[in-house]
């Protein structure tokens, strides 16, 4: 097969991977070198002058031993299969990087043959990479899980970020549709990851995946809640260190088992999954927090920070010229920047509705749950339900959208 045919057939397949997006490597370049890793963040994301930077994102092959239901790429599958050898990655890999296309590598595979066998020619691809061809640009592998920590150890030498998908939010829904795969497995990958990166942290240790480890988890294949999903990925970031999880709503295929659902997952349920993650690893939040008792998935009307003060209105008004940061966070439309910002400038002088303004907080969100030097909410007086209502209404989807782009929540 030629190399633009196989080219179509696994960058198509990738698309379903999400956990592509990277931050915190930097990989400097030199004049002997190629290329370099900024920090910045790469597979179609824009850095904050404005640059949109891209990686080239393919399977090594989309040929796989497994057949896990909710995946196009599965064993019984009959899509059109690919594969490249690693010399033919990393030739398309200078090519687009020399052509000014890309600026880094994502590299996924389906298993073929054993675990240990796919692993070491991902890894091949990557020491290529940065021995051959002195690349310093970035490098995603997956990790495939059940390789040997032998391989996981050389992959993190050459990869700036590694990623072991946990696939499903528990091992009852991988039992149901992936049941050659057990969390345990996943779950010992991620972990030889976590030990290395903890001995990279030791002074003067050699570097291990600069960029960390992720993710991802399909959502919608499986009857599993939105806490079943939040409650895994609160545990993954306590034991592994994770640096995202990343959440992909599930999109049917033809033929595909009569188990899984007919109907795309909802976006707006994968959209309020990360908002959710984004207050566990940032604002304070418990997992459990975020869904009602009897309520285990997410209100779909307004965001969970919103919806958590809604049922939590016992904890307002917050001042915010004399309350501590945990509680400032947890007030609807305070951004964590914002909420530092604050801190700093009540040093000096008390905080009005203006000040709030010139910060660019969301002061229709955050305006009945405040009291500021001139402000003293007299909305709390308004019904639950009322201002539910209102400020679903005040707040639609793409400014909710925006917030959670920003992280001011």
């Amino acid at each position: 097969m030629e190399l633009r045919a196989k080219l179509s057939i696994l960058a198509d397949a990738a698309k379903y991977d999400a956990s592509c997006a990277s931050s915190g490597s930097k990989r400097a370049g030199d004049r002997n070198g190629l290329g370099s890793s900024d920090g910045t963040g790469i597979c179609h994301s824009y850095t904050p002058d404005g640059r949109c930077v891209s990686l080239l994102k393919i399977l090594l092959t989309n040929h796989c031993v497994y057949d896990c239901q909710f995946c196009v790429n599965r064993v019984s599958s009959d899509i059109p299969r690919a594969r490249f050898t690693p010399e033919e990655v990393v030739t398309l890999t200078l090519d687009f990087y020399r052509r000014n296309y890309i600026e880094g590598l994502f590299l996924s595979s389906g298993v073929v043959q054993s675990p240990d066998h796919t692993m070491e020619q991902m890894v091949a691809v990557a020491r290529s990479l940065r021995l051959d061809h002195r690349f310093n640009g970035y490098i995603h592998l997956k990790a495939i899980p059940g390789a040997s920590p032998e391989l996981i150890e050389e992959a993190g030498r050459w990869a700036d970020r590694l990623s072991a998908n946990i696939e499903l939010p528990t091992q009852v829904d991988l039992d149901k549709l992936a049941p050659e795969k057990s969390r345990e497995t996943i779950e010992g990958t991620m972990g030889q990851i976590r030990e290395r990166l903890d001995e990279a942290a030791e002074p003067r240790a050699p570097k291990f995946a600069p960029a960390g480890q992720s993710t991802q988890m399909v959502v919608g294949a499986t009857p599993s809640t939105d806490a079943d999903i939040l409650g895994t990925a609160s545990n993954l970031y306590q034991k592994h260190r994770l640096r995202r999880v990343y959440y992909t709503a599930f999109s049917p295929f033809p033929k595909s088992d009569p188990r899984l659902p007919l109907q795309p997952a909802d976006l707006l349920r994968e959209h309020r999954l990360y908002q959710a993650d984004w207050l566990i690893r940032f604002y304070g939040f418990e997992a459990g927090e975020l869904t009602a008792p009897g309520q285990p998935d997410l209100d779909r009307t307004v965001d969970p920070k919103l919806a958590w003060a809604l049922r939590h209105r016992e904890q307002f008004p917050v001042d915010v010229n004399r309350d501590d940061r945990a509680r400032l966070l947890r007030v609807p439309g305070l951004g964590a920047r914002n909420v530092d910002r604050i801190l700093k400038i009540r040093r000096h002088h008390r905080l009005t509705l203006e000040d709030l303004a010139k910060l660019r907080i969301v002061l229709d969100r955050a305006r009945p749950f405040l009291v500021a030097a001139d402000h003293n909410p007299e909305a709390l007086r308004i019904d639950r339900q009322d201002l539910r209502e209102k400020l679903a209404v005040q707040l639609p989807l793409f400014e909710a959208a925006q917030s959670a782009a920003s992280g001011e929540l």
